[in-house]
Parts: C-alpha cells; sequence; structure tokens
C-alpha cells in the first residue's frame, strides 16, 4: 500500500536516505485518480526497498511550495535524502513509473 506522506513525516522519510518517490495529487485531479493503481501497485512491489506515497497537494502545501509543483500528478524521487534529476509530470504507465524507480534504485 502506497505511503500517506504529509508535512509532519515526508521530511523525516526523505532525510532517512531511503530511495523514495512522492506522488504529488489531488482528489479532483482525473488523472491523479487514474495514477493511483499504478502508484498502490508500484508501492506493493517495492516495499521494503523504496517508500513509495502519495503527497496530497489540497492536504498538505510545503513539499509541494518547496518543489514549485505546478501540475500535477507529478511524481519525484528522491535518495540520500536528496532530490534526483528524475521527474514524471502528467499520467504514466506502469512500465514508466517502474522503470523510474529502477533508475532510482540504480543510483
Amino acid at each position: 500500500m502506497a505511503f500517506t506522506f504529509t508535512d509532519e513525516n515526508v521530511n523525516e522519510i526523505i532525510e532517512s536516505g531511503k530511495p523514495v518517490v512522492v506522488d504529488f495529487w489531488a482528489t479532483w485531479c482525473g488523472p491523479c485518480v487514474g495514477m493511483s493503481p499504478v502508484v498502490e501497485k508500484i508501492a506493493a512491489e517495492y516495499e521494503g526497498r523504496v517508500v513509495v506515497g502519495k503527497y496530497n497537494i489540497d492536504e498538505e502545501g510545503e513539499l509541494s511550495a518547496k518543489y514549485r509543483i505546478m501540475s500535477i500528478p507529478t511524481i519525484l524521487f528522491f535518495k540520500n535524502g536528496e532530490k534526483t534529476a528524475i521527474r514524471l509530470v502528467g499520467s504514466q504507465s506502469e512500465d514508466t513509473l517502474r522503470q523510474k524507480v529502477e533508475e532510482l534504485l540504480a543510483l
């Protein structure tokens, strides 16, 4: 199951150094809702190796402001406490998301 990131927990998780995938989304965003099953599947597939989760931009705001999230869905990838250059914007296929997670693990 995908992790639920909040302003209270997201920085601690990123700073843990583990590979982290953050899906910025909102309930009113059709493409975001469509991506939800893909994110859930990837979260289950990589459980224990990568923290994969969702950050609701309507309920939380600090992280989306920090990284200037202007379009959703946007997926950011973190490793060793730092944001990587890997970034996905818009709806993505399961295969594309999986490829980017593998790319993150290879860093």
